[in-house]
Parts: C-alpha cells; structure tokens; sequence
C-alpha cells in the first residue's frame, strides 16, 4: 500500500521507520522542515530504539501532498492543534477510497478528520513511546514495553480494515507491539490520561518525569488530572480507566523517567504552542458535555495557555 505521513517530525519519523523496517516499500514522509526532508530523501533515515541503531533507506519526500499523488493510506501526524489545517493541505492525496490514520497525541482527532472525510475510512489510535528528533535524519524511539501501537477504526469497514491490518502486520515484524482493535478507544483514553497528567504538569514545572513523581505535590497534580480523566471517561460509557492508571504510575516513571514529554519540549526548548487543548484542555470539555466537575484540568489548561501567550516575556535578558 502507498503510504504517506503528514508531519513527519519525531513521532511522524519513528512511525515511518518502524513501518519501513517491518516491510512497508512505499512510504512518503511529507514535512516543511526541509533539512530533514533532503537529509532522508538523501541518505535515508536513522532509526534509534533500545535494539540498537538501523539505518532504513527507500522513503521519498516531500514538503507538500501536493507533490505525492493519491495514496491509499494517509498518516496524519502534525500537532493536534493543526490536524484540521493539516486535512485541508493532505486534500490532493487522498482519493474516494483513501483511509486517513491518526496516531497523534490526544483526544477529538478522530473527530476532527471526519469533518472531512467519511467515518468509514478513518482510523484512530497512538503510540505509547517516547520519540525524539535530535538532528535531520535520525530519529529516537523509546517505545514502551508491551502493547506499544494500538489503534481501530471510527465506524467497521472493509477499506479501514485492510488498512488497518496491514499497518500492524508492518508495525509488529518492524519490532513494535501494535494492535488493531475493533473499540480502540479504552485504550487512546489510557495514553490520553496518562500523557495530559505528565505532559501538563512536567511543562509548567518545567521538569523531567521522573522529577516530578520524586515531588509530592507534582505527582499529586498528575494524579489530580488523571482521576478527573477517568471519571469523564466513565461517564463516557468507557470504563476503567481509573484501575489502569494504578498500574500505569510506575510503568511510566520506570520507562520515561529520564524523558521531558513533548509538552515540557514544546514550552522549554521551543516556546511553541502546545497540544494542551487535545490534552487537559480536551479532558475540561468533555467533563462539561457530560456533567462532571473538571477544576485541576480546567485551571492548568489556563496556566499553559498564558504560558503559551506570553514565552517573549517570561526570560531574564
């Protein structure tokens, strides 16, 4: 199948690897970052996970769909804040029977992408790794242990199953763990609630996971955002959520401990805007849709987004 991933920056890129080394020959990595662009359709791309280093070659590339032609599988792998800007720009590839995949961070992407296309041909879901990219053409993948890519489709259907099949047959001989479920979404509200706890708190604390569970009043902030998750969930018809985040705590510090989330990068390292609003901000909406009280997601939400307003004025000169 003709693959290509719109917005292949760490996350974009790691997928793009794993794909590429599980099988997957015609993939397009589309991105307007164009140092890395030339760099993998030059060299090739550099993949870095804990079984070593592979260096994968074959991709083509892109700064525009507009070059790529139809495809049947798009990737849409941008910030969430951009997946309806990013839909708009991936128009020319994709054709009556195009299935468009998200993988991103967060909640309501799904929902975003069917304001474009049918329900039928979309696919949600996310990794569970952390992903880095440290230079043009290499990429760093700390995936974690277990089920590591899950995703499903919106709505049952021949063309989303076919494709979905196939993304996790590439995805597990590339060396990830995937699975495609017929109801995904126990599990994107698994990675949302543990990425919104995490991700919000180490960006305003400005602090690597594992310095934050070692702080008793930011580990109490992440547990704080991951109750009032999972009782949104609940109310959502999605049980659970709330006995796996038990478990889920150590697992996290134990494999990312040493990690800042892409939030904490989006403030500390870029002053960009960040996935907040698919995160804590995304958690605060749904708690009003469904009548449940939300009051640490709610204010943290504001905190980044001042946060975000105000990144020219926030550093001694």
């Amino acid at each position: 199948m003709k693959i290509a991933i719109i917005g292949s920056g760490a996350a974009g890129s790691v997928f793009a690897g794993y794909l590429r080394k599980g099988g997957a020959e015609d993939i397009w990595l589309v991105d307007l970052y164009k140092a890395h662009m030339d760099k993998v359709r030059k060299d090739g791309l550099i993949l870095r996970n804990p079984a070593g280093e592979f260096h994968l070659t074959g991709f083509q590339t892109a700064y525009s769909a507009d070059e790529i032609g139809i495809m049947d599988i798009v990737i849409i792998m941008v910030k969430a804040t951009q997946t309806e800007a990013a839909m708009r720009t991936a128009a020319p590839c994709i054709g009556p029977e195009t299935v468009v995949v998200t993988l991103q961070n967060g909640l309501g992407n799904d929902e975003n992408i069917k304001k474009f296309i049918p329900d039928d041909r979309v696919i949600f879901g996310c990794g569970n790794m952390g992903t880095e990219l440290p230079e043009p053409g290499v990429c760093v993948a700390k995936p974690a242990k277990g089920n590591n890519m899950f995703f499903g489709p919106s709505v049952k259907s021949a063309l989303a199953d076919a494709a979905g099949t196939y993304l996790e047959k590439c995805f597990a001989a590339g060396g990830l763990e995937p699975k495609y479920y017929d109801d995904v979404r126990p599990y994107i509200w698994r990675k949302a609630t543990s990425n919104s706890g995490f991700n919000t708190v180490c960006a305003i604390l400005r602090l690597k996971i594992g310095e934050v569970y070692d702080d008793p009043n930011g580990v109490a902030l992440v547990w704080d955002i991951w109750k009032e998750a999972s009782d949104v969930a609940e109310a959502m018809g999605i049980p659970g959520i709330w006995e796996y985040m038990q478990k889920e705590m150590q697992n996290v510090v134990t494999n990312l401990g040493d990690y800042y989330p892409s939030m904490a990068q989006d403030m500390l390292m870029h002053q960009r805007q960040t996935e907040v609003t698919a995160l804590t901000g995304a958690i605060s909406d749904y708690g009003k849709k469904h009548g449940v009280a939300t009051p640490t997601c709610d204010v943290l939400t504001r905190v980044v987004k001042a946060q975000e307003a105000n990144y020219a004025k926030q550093f001694f000169k």
